[in-house]
């Protein structure tokens, strides 16, 4: 138990970490969408199915699943980044709640279908 507490204690930070990076790297666009938060989540989002799905398969074990898929997936996603995200754009104007819309729409389905994939790819479902 306090092994695998640990594990998800470095993934989490190491996830953290990534979560920084990619968003340093990834650009800003007009009218502040935050491509950096999509960007970070799709990529949680994506490895979190890629190893849930190696580990329904007994290729990683349970360690590797808590490391990868609770600890890095879970730090380098956020849930209150993609919601600070939405609020931005929503107060910036009227028309920006319509792009802070779209970004929740794009967030949800794109996010889904990253797990999706993540799933096949890791050979559990069907994509």
């Amino acid at each position: 138990m306090v092994n695998i507490v640990i594990l998800v204690f470095v993934g989490g930070a190491l996830g953290a970490v990534l979560r920084e990076f990619s968003m340093l790297m990834v650009p800003s666009l007009a009218d502040n969408f935050p491509l950096d938060i999509l960007v970070a989540n799709l990529l949680a989002a994506f490895l979190l199915g890629l190893v849930t799905a190696l580990h329904g398969r007994q290729i990683v074990s349970e360690a590797a699943e808590m490391l990868l898929g609770t600890g890095i997936a879970g730090g380098l996603s956020t849930f209150s980044s993609f919601v600070y995200g939405a609020v931005v754009l929503m107060s910036a104007s009227t028309a920006s709640a319509v792009v802070a819309s779209v970004y929740v729409v794009i967030s949800l389905v794109l996010g889904s279908i990253a797990v999706a994939v993540g799933l096949k790819l890791g050979g559990q479902g069907s994509a």
